[in-house]
């Protein structure tokens, strides 16, 4: 479709700048014979009328493309095309003047008209060509608008890989320390193994269901480090303990899935698994206007933080929050004595945008 039509206010708006050029018309049908009003009954229409018949140089200027190699192609293929619609524009303006011939007081206006059709001949040429100038214009801005178009479709396409990418590495990584964690009370708690294998069922079916998912409320993603966190109560019992401070209003905000469970099972792992008397892990969120802050915090030997696994846990977390929130997210990681804790700002929200993020 031709852009001018592609809206109602393009249109006014293309229409209206064709507009000054009435007078202009105007003083080239006037004379000696030929009175301002006949002038301004045939010019207004004309004007309006060779609008239109120029919007056709906008399939010329797709099929005829600005290259530096081919000018006299390019020259050629406007030039007739401005010959042509002048020439039109005349005849059109003539049999309007003919029209005109049956009101009484535009008698001879067909004669008249002929006698100034020259200049509005000369006129139409350059008319014509500053409308090829215009969409010529409008192709580029077109062009640009396509190329950026597909750039944001590359761009959300390498996200979507590297996301897939990510999830890859966390989600064999949460497999292999529960399997691992299973084995190691098969031979001396059997029916602690039993419940654990249960649980991890139940967890790995969660993890299952939410991992096909970008983002989730944040309560189905602390539903399911508890579920982690069930799990490894079995192994741990009482040497594991759970604080979970969360405010109501933090609940429903969108988080990307899985985005805690790295930090859970590395404070477990790394910190409280390395303490003969355990700890305490807590886990926080909170809502502070436009940003959800969210944080683990565990026990861990003095002198001696926990190093975060292998790297996949706190370093993919970190990716994942670059990959969708582009700069409007952050983690850190703040060792203290004692103490290990991770902190997550992201933008607190309520609609599904990650994806276009």
């Amino acid at each position: 479709m031709h852009p001018i039509f592609t809206s109602g206010e393009r249109l006014r708006l293309y229409l209206s700048s064709w507009l000054p050029l009435v007078p202009l018309a105007v003083l080239l049908l006037a004379g000696d014979e030929v009175g301002w009003g006949e002038a301004l009954a045939e010019a207004l229409p004309l004007v309006l009328v060779y609008a239109y018949l120029c919007l056709a140089s906008w399939y010329v200027c797709r099929a005829v493309p600005v290259r530096p190699l081919r000018p006299l192609r390019l020259a050629a293929a406007h030039g007739v095309g401005a010959v042509l619609s002048s020439g039109l524009w005349v005849v059109i303006g003539w049999g309007w003047a003919g029209l005109l011939e049956e009101l009484p007081p535009f008698h001879g206006a067909g004669d008249r008209f002929l006698a100034s059709s020259p200049e509005l001949y000369a006129l139409g040429v350059p008319l014509y060509l500053l409308s090829v100038v215009l969409h010529y214009l409008l192709l580029a801005l077109e062009r640009a608008r396509e190329a950026e178009r597909h750039a944001l479709e590359l761009r959300l396409q390498t996200q979507e890989a590297e996301l897939r990418a990510l999830k890859a590495q966390i989600d064999p990584h949460f497999l292999f320390n529960s399997l691992n964690a299973v084995s190691s009370l098969v031979g001396s708690d059997a029916a602690a193994a039993r419940k654990m294998v249960l649980l991890l069922a139940e967890f790995l079916r969660r993890s299952l269901r939410l991992g096909g998912r970008e983002s989730i409320p944040l309560a189905e993603e602390l539903a399911h480090a508890a579920s982690y966190l069930a799990i490894e109560r079995v192994r741990f019992g009482d040497r594991l303990q759970v604080e979970e401070v969360v405010d109501e209003a933090s609940r429903s905000c969108l988080v990307p899935s899985l985005i805690l469970q790295p930090l859970v099972e590395n404070a477990v792992r790394h910190g409280i698994a390395q303490l003969l008397e355990g700890g305490a892990l807590r886990i926080e969120a909170r809502r502070a206007g436009g940003l959800l802050r969210l944080a683990v915090e565990n026990p861990c030997e003095s002198g001696r933080p926990p190093a975060g696994g292998e790297g996949v846990g706190l370093v993919n977390v970190a990716a994942r929050l670059r990959t969708v929130y582009a700069r409007e997210a952050r983690l850190s990681v703040n060792p203290e004595p004692g103490r290990f804790r991770v902190e997550i700002v992201l933008p607190a929200v309520e609609e599904a945008r990650l994806d276009a993020v």
